[in-house]
């Protein structure tokens, strides 16, 4: 009888895409999703900021106090920054990176505890033909950044930008279409980087995708404002194009920009964003609150700025410091309430935009149902809005237009 493996995600798009390389690449083992009854249990973590390295070690002390039987792995982001500390306090009985992944079934084989942090310039080879528990399919199509904003430690987890092949990723296309799927987000560190170390671009990989049957919805990861180039504003009225972009501003304050390093300059980033709007987009964008140097003036500024925009969604974070970044010393540093406080102002912000979104669109959804629970089926638009459907029929992992339907304040509701 085998022995059973259970995956406990953290974090990204790319995490889970990243994960499910680890299922497909499994023999002598089989997937559990229950965690009590597995023999061993991999970490995907993320370390992006404190609160996602507090997140990993609560669930390991979690899984030591119902599971004491399992093996506890750990792979991702934060197997390089907190993997050897938690060998060393016998937490954890492996550690390898995100190279090693497909070696999982020797790795989990491993009696002696092992550290193998693995190469930041590794590329995947998989194809993925099948996502355990989904409706949706990950694509990973690059992996890493160049990219060196002074608050991030991503690029010294990922490494360098580095594109992965397109025959691979249209393969692995092909057969997820032909098991089912219909709805594909491109993910990776920096998504809209893909190309450019392979003299192709984003844009043209999205129009070869859609060319392949089955492919009905494309949807991308976060992308930079100066990524949305010249090509791929032709391709935004397709009708694959999901209408829903997310792209990374992390601030609006002109000054917070040049602190944080970042390459956007919020008056080119309004003009875009506007363009979108024009275009019936949806736009979400990441966030930092009390990066050090962020007064109370230009958080003031800020959020003038933000409430100009037409913004949709928002990803918003406080400020975590990491270790070996320019941000980690710089003064002053902004407290840790007025950074909640701030995120609260934002989000409320944001949410208020979001709803009069959906109150003026009033057209038709286009819905993939991608769960049931509490009596109603759950899905995303294409606006990436949530809607709760109560349906006598079974919906899950359909696809449904929806022409009549209430706005309330946190999601859409239907009942068909």
């Amino acid at each position: 009888m085998k022995k059973k493996v259970y995956f406990k995600t953290f974090g990204c798009r790319t995490n889970l895409y990243d994960s499910q390389v680890m299922m497909s690449s499994l023999q002598e083992y089989e997937i559990t999703e229950n965690e009590d009854e597995a023999d061993a249990i991999v970490i995907n973590s993320c370390t992006v900021t404190n609160g996602a390295d507090t997140h990993v070690r609560s669930y390991i002390s979690h899984v030591e106090k119902h599971n004491s039987k399992a093996k506890l792995f750990l792979t991702g982001c934060g197997a390089h920054t907190k993997g050897e500390s938690l060998l060393k306090e016998n937490r954890i009985h492996g550690v390898f990176g995100q190279s090693e992944k497909q070696k999982i079934d020797k790795l989990l084989k491993k009696e002696q505890p092992f550290y193998e942090p693995g190469d930041l310039n590794h590329i995947d080879d998989m194809v993925v033909d099948e996502f355990v528990g989904k409706s949706r399919a990950f694509i990973k199509i690059q992996e890493g950044c160049n990219f060196r904003c002074s608050y991030c430690i991503i690029p010294y987890v990922r490494g360098d930008a580095r594109s992965m092949d397109e025959t691979r990723i249209l393969e692995q296309i092909r057969r997820l279409a032909s098991n089912g799927f219909g709805e594909f987000i491109l993910t990776g560190t920096n998504v809209g980087s893909y190309g450019q170390d392979t003299k192709t671009s984003l844009a043209k990989l999205m129009k070869r995708m859609s060319q392949i049957r089955g492919v009905r919805r494309i949807r991308l990861g976060s992308v930079e404002p100066i990524q949305i180039s010249d090509e791929f504003k032709e391709i935004l009225d397709e009708p694959w194009m999901e209408k829903h972009m997310h792209i990374a501003l992390q601030h609006t304050s002109p000054k917070m920009l040049k602190l944080m390093n970042r390459r956007n300059v919020y008056k080119q980033d309004r003009e875009l964003f506007e363009f979108l709007a024009d275009k019936g987009y949806a736009i979400g964008t990441d966030f930092i609150t009390g990066h050090p140097g962020e007064s109370e003036e230009l958080w003031r500024e800020a959020m003038l700025n933000a409430a100009e925009l037409p913004l949709t969604h928002i990803h918003a974070f406080t400020y975590s410091k990491r270790d070996g970044t320019p941000s980690a010393t710089m003064k002053p540093e902004v407290n840790g309430r007025v950074a909640k406080e701030r995120l609260h102002e934002l989000q409320d912000l944001i949410d208020a935009k979001n709803l009069a979104f959906r109150e003026k669109f009033r057209g038709e959804l286009d819905v993939l149902i991608e769960s049931y629970k509490e009596g109603a089926y759950h899905g995303l638009d294409q606006h990436f809005n949530k809607i709760v459907v109560e349906s006598d029929e079974d919906l899950l992992g359909n696809w449904i237009t929806i022409n009549d339907y209430e706005v309330k304040k946190e999601y859409n509701y239907a009942r068909v």
